[in-house]
């Protein structure tokens, strides 16, 4: 009963990050990963970040599953909204960005 348990709850988990990162993907990544491709230095940026956030997650040692990159998707977040960060309704992917940001699109392009 335990393995069924255990695996109910890893699907069940999964299934969570999958819902939290395409939701992600639709308010920023689509456009942000799509202008990316445009613009070399917002890609640089992303790369940078992406680099980061593998090294956090220990990801040269571990593969990087949607739970993991959910996870910390959600407490960048979390952790920005407390210090009073709003995601902007509108964003000119042209432009620099906040390092917050461009961290939850470095998530969205590892994601993908």
């Amino acid at each position: 009963m335990t393995g069924f348990l255990s695996d109910l709850s890893a699907r069940s988990a999964t299934k969570s990050a999958r819902s939290v990162l395409a939701s992600l993907m639709a308010s920023i990544g689509a456009a942000g990963l799509e202008a990316a491709a445009r613009h070399p230095g917002l890609l640089a940026a992303i790369d940078q970040h992406a680099a980061a956030i593998r090294d956090s997650l220990f990801g040269d040692l571990r593969e990087l599953t949607p739970v993991h990159l959910a996870g910390y998707a959600e407490g960048v977040r979390e952790a920005a909204v407390e210090h009073g960060w709003r995601e902007p309704e509108a964003i000119d992917w042209s432009a620099a960005q906040d390092w917050v940001l461009t961290r939850l699109l470095a998530v969205c392009a590892l994601a993908r």
